[in-house]
């Protein structure tokens, strides 16, 4: 049983805006399927991420299971989609607050919690535990979402967490529910967005240019639709501010059951590219990186773990 301080939340779950009321102490009916056991698929130093996040340390990355989207083209899809069939060769039985602290010891720029929405009851409580020890944790702490999120929860995480890393996949809702099967993403996503700039503010680097504190938006420019970027860049300029660091990524590939679907099983093109990079800089931005489109086919899986190898484990509280 969950003895977490948060652990309430979790019996009747509205931690996303799916706001499912699904007990997860009794079964896995949410739309994540996720009881209150935390999951965690990998723990590894990351040196894929943006500059000021990987630096010359690497990130300190921890995977979660489960996800609040069913994204067709996920490239994590083994632990966030087909993760109650993943099959588990290690299994270990630290607690967070030591998996955090481990990566710390590894001399990493920072945490990074991948897909944590479902699990930010155990986030706070590990946190709150580490931030009370006089030898706690020290560096900033990367909240890293989809960006289908509550507002009202990440209001929860404010002193928490650094540095907020979210999605924005779509300025349609249309495109939300037909390739992520989320509702309202549009809205959710934008206001949550702005609680998150209202708490930490534009991204801020210490003097070798890693990430301190702020916002760091990403944008993946997916075939097909990808003119919603521009409404994206829109809203972050008119909402938030041009000082909110943004990484254009053109790495999309089709994964998944993407695979299947002709409007989407191909990468995207050079016209589709510089439109969005051409608009960007139209619009001011000036804080960020571009993926650059001859980057993407050897490099991007260099740094994407494969969630079947001996290395990868779950553990559970």
């Amino acid at each position: 049983m969950t003895d977490y301080k948060y652990s309430n939340l979790l019996k009747n779950c509205t931690l996303c805006p799916h706001k499912c009321g699904a007990n997860r102490f009794r079964n896995r009916k949410g739309f994540c399927r996720a009881s209150d056991i935390l999951e965690i698929s990998s723990i590894l130093p990351h040196y894929g991420e943006e500059p000021p996040i990987s630096g010359s340390k690497g990130s300190g990355t921890i995977f979660f299971n489960h996800c609040n989207m069913d994204c067709v083209y996920c490239q994590n899809y083994q632990i966030s989609q087909d993760c109650d069939n993943l099959h588990i060769k290690v299994e270990h039985t630290l607690k967070l607050e030591d998996c955090i602290l481990n990566l710390q010891d590894l001399g990493c720029h920072n945490i990074n919690l991948v897909s944590p929405t479902i699990w930010v009851p155990h986030i706070i409580d590990a946190l709150s535990t580490l931030r009370s020890k006089e030898n706690g944790l020290s560096i900033p702490v990367i909240y890293n979402s989809g960006g289908y999120e509550d507002s009202g929860t990440i209001k929860m995480l404010e002193g928490f967490i650094e540095i907020y890393m979210p999605d924005i996949r779509y300025s349609k809702n249309e495109s939300a529910y037909k390739y992520s099967g989320v509702k309202n993403y549009v809205e959710n996503n934008r206001k949550s967005l702005i609680e998150m700039y209202s708490q930490v503010g534009g991204l801020k680097t210490d003097e070798n240019g890693i990430a301190l504190r702020g916002l760091m938006i990403r944008l993946l420019i997916i075939p097909g639709i990808a003119d919603e970027v521009k409404k994206s860049l829109d809203f972050i300029k008119s909402e938030l501010s041009t000082d909110v660091y943004i990484s254009i990524m053109s790495q999309y590939k089709p994964l998944y059951k993407a695979l299947h679907d002709p409007e989407i099983n191909r990468r995207i093109n050079r016209d589709e590219y510089n439109r969005i990079i051409d608009y960007a800089d139209k619009l001011g931005f000036y804080n960020g990186a571009i993926q650059e489109l001859e980057e993407r086919p050897e490099e991007e899986d260099l740094f994407k773990p494969d969630f079947e190898s001996d290395e990868v484990f779950k553990y559970k509280k």
